[in-house]
């Protein structure tokens, strides 16, 4: 498994910073649509941050607890998990070196106790910043010689064979 280029997420500090700066415009009395410019923001988005201040005042702007169910490995688990993917999987007892969802739930499940469903490691492993690699399809023991030999002379006569 390869990680592939960083991880998606949002920068809720730098929303959250570009939210408060905001304030200084409202207490100067500034245009929603000069403060949106200043802030490379919309101005519908200044409008509900100028909102959202009036009611509620700074905390109206801070970060919120994200909500929904938390995350079942904790943040060095999550780490040393994707250490151990970029070894082979033959590393860790499996039959080939080839990750696949199955193998990396069963992993978690040794290491951590802890059951992931296999349609969910996918989601795992892109918050990881891995990738999914489809398979190349040819077989480690394919014979190249074999192959082209058959390909010069038994292809050619089964396909001018008549049907009949």
């Amino acid at each position: 498994m390869t990680p592939s280029a960083a991880p998606r997420h949002r920068d809720e500090r730098g929303l959250e910073v570009r939210r408060l700066k905001a304030v200084e415009g409202f207490q100067a009395g500034d245009a929603l649509t000069d403060i949106a410019r200043r802030l490379s923001v919309s101005r519908q988005a200044v409008h509900v941050w100028s909102r959202r201040y009036r009611r509620a005042g700074l905390s109206g702007l801070r970060r919120r607890p994200r909500s929904g169910r938390p995350p079942k490995l904790t943040p060095p688990q999550r780490a040393r998990l994707a250490r151990w993917l970029t070894r082979d999987a033959a590393a860790y007892g499996f039959p080939t070196p080839v990750w696949t969802t199955q193998r990396v739930a069963d992993l978690v499940w040794r290491r951590f106790r802890v059951r992931y469903d296999r349609d969910h490691v996918g989601r795992l492993l892109r918050s990881l910043g891995f990738s999914w690699q489809k398979a190349t399809g040819r077989a480690r023991e394919r014979d190249e010689v074999a192959i082209a030999r058959w390909v010069k002379y038994t292809w050619p006569r089964l396909k001018k064979t008549p049907v009949g």
